[in-house]
């Protein structure tokens, strides 16, 4: 049998069927701005809480502009409702240290104007066709703006993890798991398997198109490194000694005076962290977060194994031995449900290395989707036969050694923004994003 991308075609789906999953993402997405900007007050929403990341109420606006510029304008081909405030909500017009200077919308106004493209969105949702060019066909630029809600209020969520103060957003703690007693690696067969997707209808311009990748044989962490783990590395000296790091992470965390993950501080014998703002004794057993790819690659090097590659990564959580194929996610083709992942705000933190059971893949690795970000080995480049689309400021611009690939999403990813061929990427020094790791070696070691 011949691996295949297993993707439905947009076209032998029900347009309803779309339709009615369009309007549930919008939904959804719009339903977690609203309580992320709702449960502070003004000042917080105005406010720039660390210069890593925009004031709360430019998030707000940008979202509602974005919505209006694709869905209302260039699907629907109307006029702009405000056209003076484009460029104030640019991304790469403005960099996010500069935003709480710009005469941005009130969180008033921005709330009415979000609102208000939100209704005419969902006009246009319920009359346009889903086909006739390649930004409508399956519901795609429908998608897409879900996709950047949910991807803004994950950046929203990590302004709420920075911001000081009282907590203001509570969800209960992922469910106790039965200690992990399965092995810590297992062997990843060697040989091709199909990267990427061309068939996934709402799959962005960087996932695609479906590609044979070669990947030789390669052992895979069954878990995240977890922080009992991470401890290991911090109390073995790993922070003092030059031989795990790489020259530019070594003068990245002696200039900053990194030695242990952000958020982390020691308290005689035990490591606390601030978790929305919550103080709390660190949890062992939870995946590793808040660490950079240097601190990733480091505690790798110093564990004796090194960092997935993307590939590699893509094949453990997609391949199908037994049926020589490549599925949505490592537990097949449907969508996420609790059972699988920790996804969606749904709580707070990352769940106990090992749960998820009905989410493991085929060989048995645990945890690929949801919980955290996994930092990867491989640089952020473009597929074979890449083509920008709908504008080349989505991956295009950002491609080359700058950047580092992350995999798997994290619980601040909504499922609408997470699949098997979900590629993200951040330069190598960022630790505020919830990020994690596994770590690998090959099968000669």
């Amino acid at each position: 049998m011949t691996d295949t991308d297993p993707a439905v075609d947009a076209r032998a789906v029900d347009p309803e069927v779309l339709r009615e999953r369009a309007v549930a993402s919008l939904v959804v997405a719009r339903d977690r701005t609203t309580l992320l900007t709702s449960c502070v007050e003004d000042p917080d929403l105005t406010a720039q809480h660390s210069p890593l990341m925009s004031p709360l109420v430019w998030d707000l606006a940008h979202i509602g502009n974005q919505e209006e510029q694709w869905l209302l304008r260039a699907v629907a081909g109307h006029e702009a409702i405000r056209p003076e405030i484009d460029g104030l909500y640019d991304a790469f017009e403005h960099p996010r240290a500069e935003r709480p200077k710009l005469p941005l919308l009130s969180p008033a106004e921005a709330r009415t104007y979000a609102a208000d493209v939100r209704g005419r969105a969902l006009d246009v949702l319920e009359r346009h066709a889903f086909h006739g060019t390649r930004l409508t066909e399956a519901g795609f630029a429908f998608g897409m703006i879900a996709q950047h809600e949910q991807q803004h209020d994950e950046t929203m969520l990590i302004t709420h993890q920075l911001r000081t103060g009282p907590p203001a957003l509570t969800a209960p703690d992922p469910e106790p798991a039965p200690l992990f007693t399965g092995p810590s690696e297992v062997l990843v067969p060697g040989g091709p398997f199909t990267m990427g997707t061309s068939g996934e209808p709402w799959a962005l311009d960087n996932e695609r198109p479906a590609h044979r990748r070669e990947v030789a044989p390669f052992h895979i962490d069954t878990t995240p490194v977890t922080n009992g783990a991470y401890r290991a590395f911090i109390e073995d000296g790993g922070y003092d000694n030059p031989r795990w790091w790489t020259a530019d992470g070594w003068a990245h965390i002696r200039k900053h005076g990194i030695d242990a993950p952000l958020f982390w501080r020691r308290d005689g014998k035990q490591f606390l962290r601030r978790r929305f703002g919550v103080t709390e004794v660190v949890p062992p057993d939870e995946p590793v977060l808040h660490v950079s790819w240097y601190e990733a690659d480091a505690y790798a090097r110093w564990a004796g194994r090194r960092l997935p590659t993307e590939a590699e990564w893509e094949k453990a959580a997609r391949h199908d031995p037994a049926g020589d194929r490549s599925m949505r996610y490592p537990w097949g083709d449907d969508d996420p449900g609790p059972e699988h992942a920790n996804l969606g705000q749904r709580h707070l933190r990352p769940a106990p290395a090992g749960s998820y059971p009905a989410g493991e893949s085929p060989l048995g690795v645990r945890q690929l989707i949801g919980d955290v970000w996994e930092w990867t080995a491989s640089d952020f480049l473009p597929y074979p036969g890449f083509r920008a689309f709908p504008y080349k400021e989505y991956s295009e611009v950002f491609f080359g050694p700058e950047y580092k690939v992350l995999r798997g999403g994290s619980f601040a990813v909504n499922a609408v923004a997470c699949r098997g061929t979900f590629r993200n990427w951040d330069y190598p020094i960022r630790r505020q994003i919830f990020s994690g790791f596994r770590t690998a070696r090959s099968e000669d070691g």
